[in-house]
């Protein structure tokens, strides 16, 4: 459906209408104050000695594998890291936390059984978290504020007490799309149960049953070593894309551009240009530089899969790099700005085929 502006009768799709509106509603809440009195960090005992016990024995679990494991072993655990990593990435990240595109039922559930198969909690809490990241970014809201530092924002922030404008902003997150999905719901439900089969289970028993690897080396390595890897890369893009890179597309807030964490990620460290087109289906501007997200959504639109998928125009990057972008783009040097481009082509739709 397509909706009119009512002054300038440009057509603007009702995606675009919802965007404006969060923004304006946004603008409008009184903001979190940035943390000027320091907030007295209470640690969790039981969390911070648990995820120091976990890393441990993740490193003990790769010195397994390196010493004790089969190849098929290793590949196992490579392509579990890769289709897990899919559901964060594209499902509790590009689908169901920024609504970037679309997807058929199949793969709905697909994505929402891989992201357990990571292990970064439930799917409802994944996204709640991170849409307000967004909404209340690096402010005391902010779940893992990066102003805070870079082991607060990388793993810190699991360890201690959440701030008080944490809790209370938190509770003004709309996840009434979420409630409607059933997948998500019924995860949400029986996650830990699911989490058990699909996390723990599942890939420990595959090598165990299928080429005869040692069953605590298969739980060393395809359980805690695995759940540790991926955990930190998801940890990279809150940590070091908050923090080491340059920022093309807008200069005055904190993300970054980062190489290194989208090969990590999969394409999630190009963090500069996602905070400045969050909708963004590719979540950067060029989207099959190390994407491979990106590269399996273009693949899954081609099979009918996904469908209207969501860009920012060549003409909305080229106006913020030039109006707003610090400027290491190459287009700064090169490009004269431009009048900002019409509403109406704030969002590009891509239907699948």
């Amino acid at each position: 459906m397509v909706q009119q502006l009512p002054q300038t009768g440009l057509p603007v799709h009702e995606e675009l209408l919802d965007i404006l509106k969060a923004h304006v509603e946004h603008e409008k809440e009184p903001k979190p104050r940035k943390e000027v009195e320091p907030f007295r960090r209470k640690i969790v005992w039981f969390n911070a000695l648990g995820f120091l016990a976990l890393h441990i024995a993740a490193v003990y679990g790769l010195y397994l594998g390196l010493t004790r494991g089969r190849l098929l072993t290793f590949l196992w655990v490579l392509f579990l890291l890769v289709a897990a990593g899919q559901g964060v990435t594209m499902g509790a990240h590009r689908l169901y936390s920024h609504k970037a595109f679309k997807a058929k039922p199949m793969l709905r559930l697909a994505l929402v059984l891989l992201q357990t198969m990571a292990g970064q909690n439930c799917l409802y809490i994944w996204v709640r978290d991170h849409r307000q990241h967004h909404k209340y970014s690096d402010t005391d809201a902010d779940p893992h504020n990066a102003i805070r530092g870079f082991f607060f924002s990388h793993i810190g922030w699991l360890m201690s007490r959440k701030h008080p404008e944490v809790i209370a902003k938190g509770k003004n997150i709309d996840m009434s799309d979420l409630e409607a999905d059933p997948f998500v719901m019924f995860q949400k439900k029986y996650y830990k149960t699911l989490y058990v089969i699909l996390a723990l289970m599942f890939p420990l028993l595959v090598p165990y049953w299928l080429w005869g690897e040692d069953i605590f080396v298969s739980f060393m390595c395809t359980f805690v070593t695995r759940t540790v890897i991926s955990l930190n890369f998801t940890w990279l893009v809150n940590s070091a894309a908050h923090k080491y890179g340059n920022k093309p597309y807008t200069s005055d807030i904190v993300p970054v551009e980062s190489e290194l964490v989208s090969i990590c990620a999969m394409g999630e460290g190009w963090h500069n240009y996602h905070h400045t087109f969050p909708w963004d289906y590719k979540a950067a501007e060029l989207g099959q530089k190390y994407n491979l997200t990106t590269s399996l959504l273009d693949l899954f639109a081609s099979w009918g899969w996904a469908y209207d998928l969501r860009a920012a125009t060549p003409a909305m990057v080229q106006h913020r790099v030039l109006r707003r972008g610090d400027g290491s783009h190459p287009l700064a040097a090169t490009t004269p700005d431009t009048p900002e481009p019409p509403a109406a082509r704030d969002v590009h739709r891509r239907p699948g085929l």
